[in-house]
């Protein structure tokens, strides 16, 4: 390189240097917020007039049925998406009001579908999330995050594979790793566990208590109820683009209200042993289903 390009690099790493780094935010502090938010696409509103505070130190779920704009909501948190009407603010500036760059340091965001065009190692991938860090004091926090991000999801054994190569579940855990690397005070993860066996939905929302108990504030879009009762401080539960309901799932989760946001009778009633709300779908006793099929097989 040479020392003319060189020197003009100089004020732009100085710069990057000194950009005011997000602090912690205070615990029960709001990290992010919709206001009367609402999105549309071809002419219909995915969200109406929604608004929900995500606050440091809680796992929040939001829940509802397909096409209840649980990921919708999401992208709007995330800033990746700008609503129709309405706002979302982030450490209570205006989305809009953060550049990229900016948004990157405080906030994470797992998509649905983890995607690459070219085979990078698993190890690469995680890196990834330590991006936006370069060029600031916290760069050299880089192999630990990394390390640290690897070993909590379970990903460690397979650092050089390529990221083509693996399962989806094993993706889907490496596409946390990136997002744990990252580092920042709000996590919004859409359907983390979609593609996961029973031992990794368990870790993954570990993860997510964990990091909520050190003080973030994380997001998450989950269709399974039992997990979110489980791990989550509050729920919000969507029906057709607006929050039916929010506050914690000991409050929220009730059979009327699921039985008809879902079109499904269900059933809720408390662990025997930790009190979680429990929540399964009404069926036929096994005894009317046996009798049914004598007769069809008699008939």
């Amino acid at each position: 390189m040479t020392s003319v390009r060189l020197r003009g690099l100089l004020p732009a790493l100085a710069q990057r240097r000194t950009r005011v780094l997000p602090a912690a935010a205070a615990p029960g502090g709001t990290v992010a917020e919709a206001v009367g938010v609402r999105v549309e696409r071809a002419g219909r509103a995915v969200l109406d007039d929604v608004g929900i505070e995500v606050r440091a130190g809680e796992v929040l779920a939001l829940v509802g049925p397909n096409g209840a704009g649980k990921s919708t909501l999401l992208a709007a948190l995330a800033a990746d998406l700008v609503p129709s009407a309405g706002e979302v603010r982030i450490e209570g500036r205006p989305a809009a009001a953060w550049t990229p760059g900016e948004l990157a340091l405080r906030r994470a965001v797992l998509p649905q579908d983890a995607a690459l065009s070219f085979p990078f190692a698993v190890g690469d991938v995680v890196r990834m999330g330590r991006a936006p860090w370069a060029g600031t004091e916290r760069e050299d926090e880089d192999e630990a995050a990394v390390a640290g991000a690897m070993a909590a999801t379970e990903v460690e054994a397979f650092a050089g594979r390529p990221f083509s190569a693996l399962s989806g579940g094993e993706r889907a855990r490496v596409a946390l790793a990136r997002v744990l690397a990252q580092r920042t005070g709000l996590l919004l993860l859409d359907e983390p566990t979609a593609a996961l066996d029973l031992r990794h939905q368990e870790l993954v929302l570990r993860v997510c208590r964990e990091r909520a108990a050190a003080g973030d504030a994380v997001v998450v879009v989950l269709h399974d109820l039992g997990l979110a009762a489980a791990h989550a401080d509050r729920v919000a539960v969507l029906h057709d683009g607006r929050i039916a309901a929010e506050g914690p799932p000991s409050e929220v989760f009730g059979e009327e209200l699921l039985s008809r946001v879902y079109r499904q009778p269900v059933e809720v009633f408390p662990h025997p042993r930790t009190g979680v709300p429990l929540v399964v779908p009404k069926r036929a006793h096994a005894t009317t289903r046996r009798t049914a099929n004598r007769t069809i097989r008699h008939s």
